[in-house]
Parts: C-alpha cells; sequence; structure tokens
C-alpha cells in the first residue's frame, strides 16, 4: 500500500512506506510534545503513536494544572488515513525540526489549543537504545529529543492562557523501533521460559530533562544504576548519559561530557523536592542547573501507553470499536501524593506495568514528571531563570541517596 511519504526521495528498503521492517506488535513510532509554564503550574502533555502491526493509530493530550489532570485520548486505525489527524488533534510540520503546528478542535474534555511549537536547541539524537534476551532483540529503538518555546492559545473548562513564548517552554522527542514490550500485547511470562540474569546491571535511576532558561536551551539525561554508576545497563532506557546546549554566540551545539546529581527527597517518599544538576560540557566548562518543582509530579497511567489507562484496559496499540474515530476522556485530583489509583480493567494490579516504570497499582503510586522552576549557572558565571520537565524515578535499590 502506498502512503504520501513514498512520494519523497527518502525510501532506505525496497518496500511502501506502509511495511514495517519487523512483525513485532512492539514495533512503533511516534512523537511525545511538551508545553509548561512553571510560574502558571501548567503542563501540557501531547503524544500519537502509530502500531503498524495492529493497524491502530493512537494520541492523547494531557493538562495538569498544579495537580489536577485531564487527559483526553483518541484511536483509529492506520491504514485507513496516513495523516497526523486524530479527530480534532492534528500535527504539522512547516518547518521540520524546526517548526511544529499542533491543534486540538473543540471536544467533549473541554481542552482545546492552537499552538506553534520551535525548536530553540538542535533535536539531539539519543545512543540506540538495544536490548537482547536468549538471542532475541527485545528493544531496538532510535529517538532524538529537543528543547524550545511555544506561543498561541490553550485552553480546558473555563480557564484559558496566551501563551508568550518567553515564559512557555516546549519539550518533545520522536522515537521509532522495536520498543519495550507492553502487555496485553506482550507475550505471558509463565508461558516462556525464565529471564537470564542480565548482561548489565539493571537501571535503577532515571533523569530526563528538556529546558530553557533565558538565551540557552537543551537536553540531557542520566541512567546509573543501584550504586550511582553510569557504565553499561541493561535496559531499554540505559544509555548512561548524553545531551546537548544551545548557547547563544556559538555556530554549533556545545555537547556535555559528563553530569552528576544532588536530589533531595520528601521524608519517607521517593517525592523529589530540589534537584541540582552538575554538568560538564565537552570544552570542559561547568554549568550548574537547580530544578525546584513547583507542584506534584503529574502522571504518565492515564496517557494510554499502558493496559488500563483506556477504558476498556487495552492501551495505544488495541482496537477500541471504532475503526473511524474512538475517543475518551477522563479527570484525576493528584495534588495529594502518594496516591491510589487503579488503571482501568486492571486483571492484576500486581503485575508489573510493562513500561519501565516500576509501578504497582495495587498500593498509592507517586508521579514521575515533574514541571520545575530553572536555574542555568554557566561557566562565566551569569545565571539564567526559566523551566524544565524534570523526568525522574528510582526503581528499586539506589544506594547513593538510602533507597533499598
Amino acid at each position: 500500500m502506498l502512503t504520501p511519504y513514498d512520494e519523497y526521495p527518502v525510501h532506505q528498503a525496497p518496500q511502501p512506506f506502509s511495511y514495517i521492517p519487523s512483525t513485532d506488535y512492539s514495533w512503533d513510532e511516534g512523537y511525545w510534545f511538551a508545553v509548561f509554564n512553571p510560574e502558571e503550574k501548567v503542563f501540557l502533555g501531547i503524544g500519537a503513536r502509530v502500531n503498524p502491526n495492529t493497524d491502530m493509530f493512537g494520541g492523547y493530550a494531557m493538562i495538569n494544572v498544579d495537580g489536577v489532570q485531564r487527559t483526553v485520548r483518541f484511536s483509529r486505525t492506520w491504514r485507513s488515513n496516513f495523516e497526523l489527524d486524530l479527530g480534532p488533534l492534528h500535527i504539522r510540520f512547516p518547518e521540520p525540526m524546526k517548526k511544529i503546528a499542533l491543534t486540538l478542535d473543540d471536544n467533549e474534555s473541554g481542552i482545546a489549543f492552537d499552538l506553534l511549537w520551535e525548536g530553540t536547541s538542535a533535536a539531539y539524537q539519543e545512543d540506540r537504545q538495544t536490548v537482547v534476551h536468549r538471542g532475541r532483540r527485545t528493544t531496538d529503538q532510535t529517538r532524538y529529543s529537543q528543547a524550545g518555546r511555544v506561543h498561541g492559545s490553550l485552553s480546558v473548562g473555563k480557564r484559558s492562557w496566551a501563551l508568550d513564548p518567553e515564559k512557555w517552554v516546549g519539550g518533545r522527542d520522536h522515537s521509532w523501533g522495536l520498543y519495550v514490550e507492553r502487555a496485553p500485547l506482550a507475550p505471558p511470562a509463565h508461558l516462556l521460559p525464565p529471564r537470564l540474569a542480565p548482561k548489565g546491571k539493571p537501571r535503577a535511576l532515571r533523569v530526563w530533562t528538556c529546558f530553557r532558561t533565558g538565551p540557552v536551551s537543551g537536553f540531557f539525561h542520566i541512567h546509573e544504576d543501584a550504586n550511582g554508576e553510569q557504565g553499561q545497563l541493561d535496559d531499554p532506557f540505559g544509555a548512561p548519559f548524553g545531551g546537548v546546549f544551545n548557547v547563544p554566540g556559538r555556530d554549533e551545539v556545545l555537547h556535555l561530557a559528563s553530569g552528576s546529581h544532588r536530589i533531595t527527597y520528601r521524608e519517607e517518599t521517593r517525592i523529589a523536592t530540589h534537584a541540582v544538576m552538575d554538568l560538564t560540557d565537552e570544552e570542559g566548562g561547568a554549568w550548574q542547573l537547580e530544578l525546584t518543582p513547583v507542584a506534584m509530579p503529574w502522571m504518565p497511567a492515564t496517557l494510554g501507553y499502558t493496559p488500563g489507562s483506556w477504558k476498556d484496559g487495552g492501551t495505544f496499540h488495541t482496537y477500541h470499536g471504532s475503526e473511524e474515530l474512538a475517543t475518551e476522556w477522563d479527570e484525576f485530583d493528584f495534588r495529594e501524593q502518594p496516591v491510589a489509583h487503579m488503571p482501568y480493567n486492571l486483571a492484576d494490579p500486581n503485575a508489573p506495568d510493562n513500561f519501565g516504570l516500576g509501578f504497582n497499582f495495587a498500593k498509592p503510586i507517586i508521579g514521575i514528571e515533574y514541571l520545575t522552576r530553572a536555574v542555568l549557572r554557566a561557566p562565566d558565571g551569569t545565571a539564567h531563570e526559566g523551566g524544565a520537565h524534570f523526568e525522574h524515578y528510582v526503581n528499586g535499590a539506589y544506594r547513593p541517596y538510602g533507597f533499598e
């Protein structure tokens, strides 16, 4: 089947673009866009993912205002329409890698927006993520991330915002390939041989951050094992460290060479209350990024990635009763955490969440996505203020901070 993309001379295989070089249900491709303002305590997340092997295309818009989180989800079959439209949700690329138009028309959720997302730093290609188990690749993915600014209009219910691009920060990523296996399309573990001991160490700590502070913007990530080491990890998100800054006056981006952190937590929890990131660039310059959360972290469990995020118990990649458009929305109050949150129609709340986040829904959980104020201190002593999306969590033991 030919697609609109087959018109362009960009093929890398002797097949149309609708052909995928894998029959695995874990092969997918999609986008994540962030729009946020720490002064307003508003975080808007927009996402869309294609799963060619189920012929499904799913997406969402989520807005969290000071801990109250509303999400609208959309789903349809993919090969019936190759445009980046999910009912009222539209994604367009007037200038690829630089300008992205994001629109959500009026719908029953009350969330609506008309936005122009503009990159202020170069897209950073993260290291290829590959995991092999018993001779089979279970993850083989490429991803790039980018920081930006946003202007336009946003509303939810009776509240609305005119987005000043100097105050509203943007982040995004685009990923494709074999992703981590997700129930209910993952094979039942009891039907397979036991998992082998990993060749590398398991990931315990994750930091993933897009930020913009005044004229400087960028992205970095940090992954460490239970002892705080950044060596090779056996994990879909296991690249130890990477990142890039865009700095005024430079013709080229400034790559980061290393990073460390000092994170504090609310007593007897793993809820981060403050973080200081010490970063060294490729030229030996020392940067410090201070992050202060302005609200409780928001929850990815309502977006559509994980089992039970849809009311029928499914995910982006499962069928929801309509080939043309299935849609639903919900709202939850996450202002107090840990919080009891049970996904829809979840057969076993103690089962792994199949997304590497470590959620056990039989117990109160905490969010992992923080909207933060950011202060960047440059090597020359100057300081710049702005905002950051600080994704952070600790799975299991992490001894440098006393988690066992």
